[in-house]
């Protein structure tokens, strides 16, 4: 009886002796910190700039729109022979979709860059380890910083190409076909 409770109590200070050097191993490990207050925060400084480019790129695309619409409506029924207006104003239509679908695009790559960016920082809190993570980071914003001039850039253009197109052909996307009856004969 005796040997049984000495083997019984050795066996539970083994028992308490490797618990307790798992507990300190575990507790004692290589400290990381992840991210202090325990949460990575956007760049405030793209955010700023994004807040401001969105309301530009969706003033565009609904100016393109109403412009768009007003060009459509004038568009006259489809007849034979002098068709050179008509043609203009599908082409002006025409660029005008293609900016409206850019403008558009723009907003999406606005969104893929927060999506792109909260996967990596997910990375990031996942292997803390990994300094590449960290540096990827700083990559993106400085990417989306660029993009961001690229597309303010783009939306002046895309602006002043309408307004050009628009202004040299404005008679014809007004009358696209001559009420001047007598020039036929």
């Amino acid at each position: 009886v005796v040997t049984g409770l000495i083997v019984a109590r050795i066996l539970r200070l083994q028992v308490d002796a490797f618990r307790e050097r798992i507990t300190s191993e575990v507790m004692t490990g290589t400290k990381v910190f992840v991210m202090p207050g325990g949460m990575m925060k956007s760049n405030g400084s793209l955010v700023d700039l994004i807040e401001k480019v969105k309301p530009e790129i969706r003033t565009l695309i609904e100016k393109c729109n109403t412009v768009k619409m007003w060009v459509q409506l004038l568009i006259p029924r489809i007849e034979d022979g002098n068709n050179f207006g008509v043609s203009i104003q599908e082409e002006t239509v025409a660029e005008l979709r293609t900016v409206e679908g850019e403008a558009a695009s723009y907003l999406d790559q606005i969104s893929r860059y927060y999506i792109t960016r909260a996967k990596l920082v997910s990375k990031i809190a996942k292997y803390p380890h990994v300094e590449d993570y960290r540096r990827t980071v700083t990559e993106i914003d400085e990417k989306e910083y660029i993009s961001l001039k690229i597309i303010v850039s783009e939306l002046r253009n895309q602006y002043v190409t309408l307004h050009d197109m628009i202004l040299k052909n404005i008679e014809k996307i007004k009358r696209p076909r001559s009420s001047n009856t007598d020039a036929l004969y």
